[in-house]
């Protein structure tokens, strides 16, 4: 029995590890189609809205990952694969931390925006002044 669990969730690991990338190559796919459709000015977007966008992609990404390297550990583990499991678990969790921070500083930002501005634009303009300000050139 447990040789037959063993082999099932040798087989599910990959799978899921895949599910984690690919949640995450879509993510950039959409942050970056966002971002150029916002540069174009075909849809302005607020840069720390793009951000959010892909910072939310990231951290369930890395959920998908942290849950791979979990199943990895599940069926009789030993001490080896118990410590590096602790290891890249504390790495991915710290990742996962300061990458939520990140997600609720940009959803503020956003929120702030969006109830501050007359019009529809202001959030757009607010985040490019901002995004810019953070790079060092003037505001357009």
């Amino acid at each position: 029995m447990e040789h037959a669990a063993r082999d099932f969730v040798d087989a599910l690991i990959p799978v899921v590890e895949l599910i984690g990338a690919v949640v995450i190559g879509v993510g950039v796919i959409v942050a970056f189609a966002a971002y150029v459709l916002s540069e174009l000015r075909v849809r302005p977007r607020a840069y720390e809205e793009i951000r959010l966008l892909l910072g939310r992609f990231l951290a369930l990404g890395l959920e998908f990952q942290l849950a791979s390297d979990i199943l990895g550990t599940a069926v009789s583990p030993s001490f080896a694969e118990i410590g590096k499991l602790g290891a890249i678990a504390a790495i991915r969790t710290i990742l996962n931390y300061f990458l939520a921070q990140e997600i609720e500083r940009a959803q503020r930002f956003v929120e702030r925006a969006r109830s501050s501005a007359p019009g529809a634009d202001a959030p757009v303009a607010a985040g490019r002044r901002t995004a810019l300000a953070a790079d060092g050139h003037a505001a357009r």
